[in-house]
């Protein structure tokens, strides 16, 4: 080490220089690690040929997950420890990024960048939608913003839901202001980044409105889309259940696609085939299904 490094500046995971900031600095910076600690822990890296993360476990000054949660930061690929942040630990894309789940979501990710997204320039908005209640779409819809914005799409979610709107509870946002105020005209546009997650925001709900149906089919709402198209590379917007109301519909409409959600052992085929028949006859270009298991 030279003078002119600091112990964080010089260090990295097993002993090379490493693109960016390397794990010590990351360590250091979020205050897990002192400088006086990074030192001893590169002494013992030295000594015993050991990487920087064993070295610090060694001598009992990190934890694993201290390790894993910089070395994510590290690959800009950073996620969330309980406790940390107010987003729900519902979102297991920002909190268990390694889970089987998460993997599986990831795959659904792949499967509509090739169906939809990475498709055209012009395809960036999709609807998710389902036929009846308590079938995930709120859930899925959440976590694949989360994968997107991972992934480093520019990533907004709206929530459309305005009946029963969980978007701002999940992510833990305020609600006083939202779509309802846009397309009522009794706000600017309240579109909330997520500080925790990379490339993630959210337009939450806001106030419920007596007329829902008839705010979401205004032009104001096709405009909305229009001005926030250029802004993003991934839109997805989570809409109320399709057998109760006609919101995902004139959402979907809206958006130009829609990708339904299904819940095993919850949810009629027959529904959802209903759905899916009535989407296409308005146009709506249905992506694709998606059994929930979660």
């Amino acid at each position: 080490m030279n003078d002119h490094q600091t112990p964080s500046e010089s260090v990295s995971s097993a002993g090379g220089k490493l693109p960016g900031r390397s794990i010590g600095a990351i360590l250091v910076d979020s205050g897990l690690l002192t400088p006086e600690n990074a030192e001893r822990i590169m002494r013992l890296q030295k000594e015993k040929g050991l990487r920087f993360g064993d070295a610090a476990i060694e001598l009992r000054l990190l934890k694993q997950e201290d390790i894993d949660d910089a070395i994510s930061r590290q690959f800009e690929y950073p996620y969330l420890r309980k406790g940390q942040s107010s987003v729900s630990t519902e979102l297991i894309a920002a909190y268990n990024p390694f889970d089987a789940q998460v993997e599986a979501l990831r795959a659904l990710r792949s499967q509509l960048m090739l169906r939809w997204f990475g498709v055209e320039a012009d395809r960036k908005v999709l609807a998710i939608g389902s036929s009846g209640r308590s079938e995930g779409r709120s859930f899925l819809a959440a976590n694949l913003a989360v994968v997107f914005s991972q992934l480093g799409e520019r990533t907004l979610l709206i929530d459309a839901d305005m009946r029963n709107p969980r978007q701002h509870e999940l992510f833990g946002l305020k609600n006083g202001s939202g779509l309802s105020s846009i397309l009522s005209g009794r706000g600017e546009n309240p579109v909330q980044r997520v500080p925790a997650l990379l490339g993630l925001s959210v337009l939450p709900a806001g106030p419920k409105a007596p007329n829902p149906q008839e705010l979401l089919g205004r032009p104001a709402f096709t405009q909305l889309l229009e001005e926030l198209a250029p802004e993003y590379d991934v839109i997805l917007i989570d809409t109320p259940a399709g057998d109760a109301y006609a919101d995902v519909q004139t959402v979907a409409v809206r958006a130009g696609a829609a990708m339904l959600i299904a819940r095993k052992h919850l949810s009629h085929v027959s529904a959802l085939r209903v759905l899916s028949e009535q989407l296409a006859q308005s146009g709506v270009a249905v992506v694709g299904s998606v059994l929930n298991e979660f």
